[in-house]
């Protein structure tokens, strides 16, 4: 079973509120045409896959400098420091889900990372587990 061609939209945080997680849809499969199975901040729905050019600005680790790695940021790749620490345990996802507060570790202040929920996909920032340092 193979995800139809593209990439989902980055979900905008313009607009977010608290509501309901709906997941209208699990698999690419699920949406009608070239739409995809995407993440709409705290559910999931069919979206028109995203249209613009996405830059692949490294293939491996050894394009990177220092000690980056070669990462998707959601639409192509690129070089980023490697994460320190990692997510703690999946909070329980009871009732309503939180707003979309990243895509990734960049988006969220000082060192937290973008963890994900249990609800629906919904991401948001926490402190790490910092046994661990982790390459993406």
């Amino acid at each position: 079973i193979s995800a139809k061609p593209g990439v989902c939209p980055i979900f905008s945080l313009d607009g977010a509120v608290l509501k309901p997680c709906l997941k209208l849809c699990f698999l690419d499969r699920n949406c009608p045409d070239d739409e995809k199975c995407c993440s709409n901040g705290c559910g999931r729905q069919c979206m028109p896959p995203y249209k613009g050019v996405c830059e692949e600005l490294c293939s491996q680790d050894g394009d990177c400098l220092n000690d980056e790695k070669c990462c998707s940021n959601g639409c192509g790749h690129q070089c980023m420091a490697p994460s320190k620490g990692v997510c703690p345990r999946k909070a329980l996802g009871i009732g309503l889900c939180h707003v979309l507060e990243c895509v990734d570790d960049i988006d969220c202040p000082n060192d937290e990372k973008c963890c994900s929920t249990k609800c629906g996909l919904s991401e948001v920032c926490m402190e790490p587990l910092r046994d661990l340092v982790v390459e993406k």
